[in-house]
């Protein structure tokens, strides 16, 4: 959003031929105005003057009047792809007297109004969704209109760039305590807050900003004011003080312990790592002997470059075993992130049944190489067409591995010695024996097999984020009355499963605006 050019009068309407206007003006003449009311504008930019011209055509042939040149009688501006700021700064620079009047448009007001043949009741969902991005509020004019920000991440633009960090840091402590209790209420307020909080394009400093905000309960906002006073929240500091919680954080970082555990050693009177390993009647799982083996690499960051590298490793094994398998790298580096906890990926065929048994090769291969470390083979679980489950956080059923792989950093950087012998020696001493050199991590892969059919609604909800995922399945239920999870979208009303090969066309399906990966950052 900050990168944003603002376009001026050229930007928005380019120059025409006069043979166009003439044929627009001719095709405005054909037909009779039924809606004598209202009167249309259609944003060119980012839409293209044949599509512009087909719309206006469409428009009329259906009773509208759909002008060509923005003037003070428009009351109506329909725009595609473009945000709240460049269209409103567009108005602004027009000086018109109404411009507080005009209702400014998705595309998707101008289709459904289309397919009723009458203007039809302007929706939240109609309206551009982001607020005004690079003036505070005291400096916005009085007679601005208020954009409207929806309550669904998958409505909203949500970068990296996140100009709130000290007021989400906080939310994002306090939901992961209320989530480690199992309070279900208050962590979906502070997730639903946080993420509002990090789409915004402006830094909040006044509580006068949070005015017209969704999702941000009484609570929140003290919390957001404390923070605006203090600097801090008390609750978080008390929070970060607090014995249980710090020994639940400290032991679900472990590879392969849960919530439960976690309670279990907390109520054994354990409170560091180094206390549970030594206790001696404690019984680990394969996974959590592994999680404490490689727990200072499974811990550490893994960069972008690492990520890339355990990827060309994974691929060619896979392609020696399906040539024309795909493969794609999901979760937040997909997003745009630089670092991350674990790499995700998603493999199909386009063959489909060609995936069968490719994942059970490829571990095997990797076995042999000498770079598996660790792995846990979960078999898929749908058996038939089962509807998509209602719950936001349901897992899928698709064949995965939970894998640790043993990176060689020389892949990745070419500084790190080799895995040669170092003769380790004192003064006056005889050479010790040789040690090796540990030149290699451990990185934590996850690999889904995906049947083709399935792959794109796979891929949307693998690459996250977790409540731009949540928000998208809440909005699909409750505002298209359909049903969504990483297997497919059920429509209720038609009773059938509605096909999507790429991610565009699950958004078309949903009529959203398409949001690139790195846009749902939420």
């Amino acid at each position: 959003m900050n990168s944003i050019e603002k376009p001026g009068v050229m930007g928005i309407i380019p120059k025409r031929k006069r043979q166009k206007v003439a044929e627009l003006c001719s095709s405005y003449s054909k037909h009779e105005v039924r809606f004598q009311d209202l009167i249309m504008f259609i944003v060119e930019r980012k839409m293209g003057s044949s599509r512009r011209m087909f719309l206006m055509d469409l428009a009329r042939k259906k009773g509208f009047r759909v002008d060509d040149v923005l003037s003070d009688s428009v009351t109506h501006i329909v725009t595609e792809n473009n945000s709240w700021n460049e269209i409103w700064d567009w108005i602004q620079n027009q000086k018109l007297p109404n411009a507080d009047k005009i209702k400014v448009l998705d595309i998707s007001w101008f289709t459904d109004s289309m397919g009723a043949g009458k203007p039809v009741d302007i929706e939240e969902r109609h309206r551009l969704q982001v607020q005004k991005a690079c003036l505070l509020q005291s400096d916005l004019p009085s007679a601005s209109p208020v954009a409207t920000i929806s309550q669904y991440a998958c409505q909203r633009r949500t970068t990296l760039n996140n100009r709130n960090k000290i007021f989400t840091d906080a939310l994002d402590i306090l939901a992961e305590n209320h989530e480690f209790n199992e309070s279900v209420g208050p962590y979906v307020a502070f997730s639903r807050a946080t993420s509002v909080l990090k789409s915004l394009p402006y830094a909040i400093s006044s509580m006068t900003h949070l005015e017209g905000l969704p999702c941000l309960r009484d609570q929140t906002r003290a919390i957001i004011e404390e923070i605006l006073e203090d600097g801090v929240c008390s609750k978080v500091e008390s929070l970060l003080c607090d014995e249980r919680y710090k020994a639940r954080k400290l032991f679900t970082s472990v590879f392969g312990v849960g919530l439960k555990t976690a309670d279990k050693w907390y109520g054994q009177g354990f409170r560091t790592l180094e206390e549970v390993k030594a206790a001696k009647d404690l019984k680990f799982t394969k996974m959590q002997k592994a999680g404490f083996l490689y727990y200072e690499d499974i811990n550490s960051a893994v960069r972008k470059a690492e990520a890339d590298a355990v990827g060309q490793i994974i691929e060619d094994i896979v392609h020696k075993c399906v040539p024309d398998a795909i493969m794609t790298l999901t979760g937040g580096f997909r997003r745009g992130k630089e670092i991350g906890h674990d790499v995700d990926f998603l493999i199909t065929c386009l063959e489909e049944g060609k995936e069968e048994g490719l994942l059970h090769k490829a571990i095997s291969k990797l076995d042999r190489q000498g770079l598996l470390l660790y792995f846990d083979i979960v078999e898929a679980t749908l058996e038939k067409r089962e509807l998509p489950s209602r719950k936001y956080d349901a897992m899928d059923h698709f064949q995965k591995c939970f894998l640790m792989l043993k990176l060689n950093k020389a892949l990745v950087d070419n500084s790190v010695p080799s895995m040669s012998a170092v003769r380790l020696t004192t003064k006056g001493a005889e050479p010790e024996e040789k040690t090796k050199i540990k030149d290699w991590k451990a990185i934590r892969v996850d690999l889904v097999i995906v049947p083709a059919q399935q792959y794109a609604y796979a891929l949307l909800g693998w690459s996250g984020s977790r409540q731009f995922a949540r928000d998208l399945r809440r909005y699909t239920t409750r505002e298209k009355k359909m049903i969504l999870d990483n297997h497919g979208l059920y429509d209720e009303k038609k009773k059938v499963f509605l096909k999507a090969k790429t991610e565009e066309e699950i958004f078309a399906h949903l009529d959203l605006k398409y949001l690139e990966p790195w846009e749902r950052n939420a």
